[in-house]
């Protein structure tokens, strides 16, 4: 595949749901389609990365008209190869920047599971919330699902906290708290040799993630652990938040 697929080509694409396969159980995908749907309404709905279609499209069979910008080719491509994918328009590009014509109006855009950590530096991300705003239509919601950074696992002099271990596969991630840099490192065996893997990001806090929403000029309606909407609190180790674009 290009260069442009980054980090999610086709070697990536095409285990990528069954690396994910807990994200893609009904209790995982239910709540999130749920929520997204009612934030909806009767309007249109932008997914920022779409990849596969894993919220995109049990949303679209919900009724809802869903649009999506993705990066990779690859995971685009899965998503067209599954039912109902190709009634799903897919514009490919860097969803920081990248504008969709026939979704100038959206009553949602939306930005799942930690997807907004794959742009790696604030400018990006201020991007981002730019071109969501670009998007939605007085009164519509811009949604983002991510992490709270787990700095409070690191020690002094630590910078990696381990999030998976197995008999052939280790994960862990290491931190850089003075540029908020965040690489997912995956270490697995295959034929009896260890092969790496590791994926940048940058991480990002709630407050920060705010203000870069009054940039773009949505202010923040809702704040939740998670999309069953628990509140969000200061053991919350995740959130999902709403912010809104002004009537007037």
């Amino acid at each position: 595949m290009p260069p442009e697929d980054g980090h999610f080509a086709e070697d990536v694409a095409a285990t990528y749901d069954e690396s994910s396969a807990d994200m893609f159980r009904p209790e995982a995908v239910d709540p999130v389609v749920d929520l997204l749907a009612d934030l909806a309404g009767d309007g249109e709905a932008l997914e920022f990365g779409i990849g596969t279609g894993r919220i995109a499209l049990p949303l679209a069979r919900r009724g809802v008209p869903v649009h999506g910008i993705e990066m990779s080719r690859a995971m685009a491509s899965r998503l067209r190869d599954k039912p109902g994918g190709d009634a799903v328009p897919v514009t490919i590009g860097d969803f920081a920047t990248t504008h969709v014509e026939d979704a100038r109006s959206a009553s949602v855009v939306y930005l799942v599971f930690n997807t907004i950590n794959n742009l790696t530096t604030q400018d990006a991300q201020v991007d981002c919330f730019h071109n969501a705003a670009a998007h939605l239509r007085p009164g519509g919601r811009f949604v983002i699902e991510v992490g709270v950074p787990d700095l409070r696992l690191l020690p002094p002099g630590q910078t990696a906290v381990p999030f998976h271990i197995s008999p052939t596969q280790w994960a862990f991630d290491t931190y850089d708290v003075a540029t908020q840099a965040l690489s997912s490192h995956y270490v697995t065996i295959v034929d009896g040799r260890a092969e790496h893997r590791a994926i940048p990001f940058r991480y990002v806090w709630p407050a920060e993630l705010d203000l870069m929403a009054r940039l773009a000029g949505l202010r923040l309606r809702d704040r939740w652990e998670d999309w069953h909407r628990r509140p969000f609190t200061s053991e919350s180790t995740q959130h999902v938040s709403v912010w809104e674009k002004p009537l007037d």
